[in-house]
């Protein structure tokens, strides 16, 4: 009979964290114990599939008995060094599915290339479907980037929040039936079959929403050029430097000649109220007044705006 302090001082021996042990991503892989990469307190405690091959730390991996095990968090690592007989075979009370039996997340590509393979559910979310009582009110499209194969089967999540929960729990929605009445299919509408204003409304609306408020709390007013010219190039400027369309280079270039336009729109003002009263003689001017007042006679010369 051996004593507690015994064994204890024995699993110590046993068990590392991998911090201290310097593990490269090749050694881990060659001594996987035999879960993979999933989380063994996570299939333990709450009968999870959690697949921690996405991070690429290992901060939070451990070595027993010579094989490595990966967790997904800092609790869970401590609660496998505390008791690992507890979560690794024959102690584990549920054993990882065969590798054909994990279900796998797919991209729009390998969806794609399943052609003529059909989605279950008719492409509905199973996790939004179940979770919400297979109502028909839950019954929800879900988006191709977020789908999942499982058990041969094809499934098409709403969001990836969604694509994980299956990926957790696949047993409690993948078998599931869809009512007789279910909303009907909406085709997507090209953007560019729209009229004009409604290709403005859905396309570019919110864009020039916040340039425009951007342009009505700024107020700009370009030196030597009118109102109405100043608050249209202030909008082409800002349309410019926020496009997510556009290259990182033209985003910053255009963010420089924003920044800049709301300089010299701020010398009228500053200039206006800098030249009140009576005569100031050089030493009790503002430090900057007189680089500011010939940055905007500048701004009068021949050209000077040519570049807006």
């Amino acid at each position: 009979m051996k004593s507690k302090w015994w064994i204890w001082t024995n699993i110590l021996k046993e068990v590392n964290v991998s911090m201290k042990l310097c593990i490269t991503p090749k050694e881990l892989g060659c001594r996987l114990g035999e879960f993979g990469h999933y989380c063994p307190v996570c299939l333990a405690l709450h009968h999870h599939l959690v697949d921690c091959s996405e991070t690429a730390a290992l901060t939070h991996a451990a070595e027993y008995k010579k094989h490595y095990y990966r967790l997904c968090g800092e609790n869970h690592l401590e609660t496998f060094l505390s008791a690992p007989d507890e979560f690794v075979a024959p102690g584990c009370p549920h054993n990882l599915p065969e590798p054909h039996l994990l279900p796998t997340k797919l991209t729009e590509l390998q969806v794609k290339n399943k052609f003529p393979k059909q989605a279950e559910l008719k492409g509905f979310c199973p996790v939004t479907y179940k979770d919400g009582k297979q109502r028909y009110e839950a019954l929800v499209r879900g988006k191709m980037e977020y789908a999942v194969e499982y058990k041969g089967k094809l499934y098409i999540c709403e969001t990836k929040q969604k694509q994980d929960k299956f990926l957790r729990m696949p047993e409690t929605y993948w078998d599931q039936k869809l009512p007789c009445k279910v909303p009907p299919l909406c085709e997507p509408i090209p953007l560019t079959s729209l009229p004009t204003l409604g290709y403005l409304e859905q396309g570019v609306a919110v864009a020039v929403i916040k340039a425009m408020t951007a342009a009505g709390t700024l107020k700009p007013k370009y030196p030597f050029v009118s109102i109405q010219r100043s608050a249209l190039l202030y909008v082409a400027f800002y349309l410019k430097a926020f496009n997510p369309r556009g290259t990182d280079y033209t985003r910053q270039k255009y963010k420089k000649k924003l920044a800049s336009f709301e300089e010299n729109s701020e010398l009228i003002p500053y200039l206006s109220s800098a030249m009140r009263g009576a005569f100031k003689p050089p030493g009790e001017r503002p430090i900057d007044f007189d680089f500011k007042l010939n940055r905007f006679l500048v701004l009068r010369a021949p050209g000077a705006r040519d570049a807006l």
